[in-house]
């Protein structure tokens, strides 16, 4: 059931001159099973722990971001950008006054679901498990708080906040109504039914903070690794908007200024710029709408969080231009066929000889519900793994040599 906490005085590191808008940890809708709350730390605070605590977020230390992890140990990871995306999504929830613990916990979260080698793992995933349901990793970010973490006494999962459940779920936007000819990922729409997260609804503005702070962090710090990489240099990016004015105003003020502090200043410099059109637009949204509540935010029909026109088309254009020179360079496209091909024959092994699986993920084959079918049971196993494990794996099947 669900437990609504009792009203008690603000716990310690309780935030003061909250915005109406924001999120109140001593208002959450509760968590989906009853349990004493903390003393020293609010709702969100325990959320936020919990997710750092947490051996799905240990992993993204060897998941890949865009590099796989043998390329080079200084490229980002999933877990070093999702310490990013928080450090971000603090920043900006401190500027706008609303709960900067909820917005961290949903950004730390946001790729828990993400598969071994990336985006290439995950679509690899999807496609062996087309007849059984997809995969999707938001909806496994979901099942892995609410189900595969098996680390308390009395319930699966982290038993996270409504507030912040309904973050990860919906910190993309609505999920309801669906388009023709969609359905909803098996594990949300699952869930749906014993927590309702309000999928027609945004989520709140924390949440939205978190998806902002992904695509600020991703397309900057992308922008970082591609140099290092070769893929591309800074004077290669100076005729696109917004980027190619700052690194004019960078070599103008730092003539002859060595190449890696060039890229760093450059791109801190992309980051203060976003942050702040970002708050700029976010706050004359908020203007408008004047909303007084954190429901107020859900229910307003449109994000309240985002970028102005003309930087959002700067940053669709950076976009583009990553796609090309860095997502979709031949080198990178042969490192996710790799990836794409452990996956699948991964998979292929398991479902043929389920006997192979490791006896703990045996058992859980014939559990109740769709969560216990033989595929489910094999894409969880799966996607849980590290770039090096999978790796690993794959060898250990399909070498012959390999004990």
């Amino acid at each position: 059931m669900i437990h609504q906490p009792e009203r008690q005085p603000a716990p310690a590191g309780a935030v003061q001159g909250r915005a109406p808008y924001a999120s109140d940890p001593a208002r959450s809708r509760g968590r989906l099973y009853a349990e004493p709350e903390s003393l020293t730390r609010t709702v969100f605070q325990r959320d936020r722990d919990r997710i750092i605590h947490s051996g799905a977020f240990r992993k993204l230390q060897y998941k890949t971001q865009v590099f796989v992890y043998h390329e080079g140990d200084y490229y980002r990871t999933r877990l070093t950008h999702s310490i990013e995306v928080g450090q971000i999504a603090r920043s900006i929830a401190r500027v706008l006054h609303v709960d900067e613990d909820l917005a961290e916990a949903v950004a730390l979260a946001h790729d828990l679901g993400h598969t071994p080698f990336g985006h290439a793992g995950e679509h690899a995933l999807d496609a062996c498990m087309i007849d059984f349901g997809g995969f999707n990793h938001n909806d496994q970010a979901l099942r892995i708080v609410t189900k595969l973490e098996g680390r308390y006494a009395e319930f699966d999962g982290l038993n996270l906040s409504w507030e912040a459940l309904d973050g990860l779920v919906k910190h993309n936007g609505p999920l309801l109504p669906l388009k023709e000819g969609t359905v909803l990922p098996i594990t949300i729409d699952a869930f749906r039914h014993e927590f309702d997260l309000e999928l027609t609804s945004y989520a709140g503005i924390e949440a939205q903070i978190a998806a902002f702070s992904d695509d600020i962090a991703y397309n900057t710090h992308d922008i970082e690794d591609g140099i290092r990489a070769g893929f591309f240099t800074l004077d290669e990016l100076s005729d696109l908007p917004l980027v190619g004015d700052i690194i004019r105003e960078v070599t103008g003020r730092y003539p002859g200024l060595e190449s890696g502090r060039a890229i760093h200043e450059t791109t801190r410099r992309l980051i203060d710029r976003l942050v702040r059109d970002l708050v700029e637009e976010s706050q004359n949204r908020l203007a408008v709408l004047a909303p007084h509540s954190a429901d107020s935010i859900r229910q307003a029909g449109r994000p309240m969080v985002a970028l102005s026109m003309a930087v959002a088309s700067a940053e669709k254009e950076l976009r583009h231009f990553l796609n090309t020179r860095l997502y979709h360079d031949y080198r990178v496209n042969r490192m996710t066929s790799k990836a794409r091909r452990i996956v699948a024959d991964l998979f292929d092994q398991f479902f043929a000889e389920p006997d192979t699986l490791p006896t703990e993920w045996q058992v859980r084959i014939g559990g109740e519900g769709p969560s216990g079918t033989k595929p489910r049971v094999i894409a969880d196993y799966i996607a849980g793994m590290t770039d090096r494990f999978a790796i690993a794996e794959h060898q250990r099947f399909f070498d012959f040599h390999e004990p």
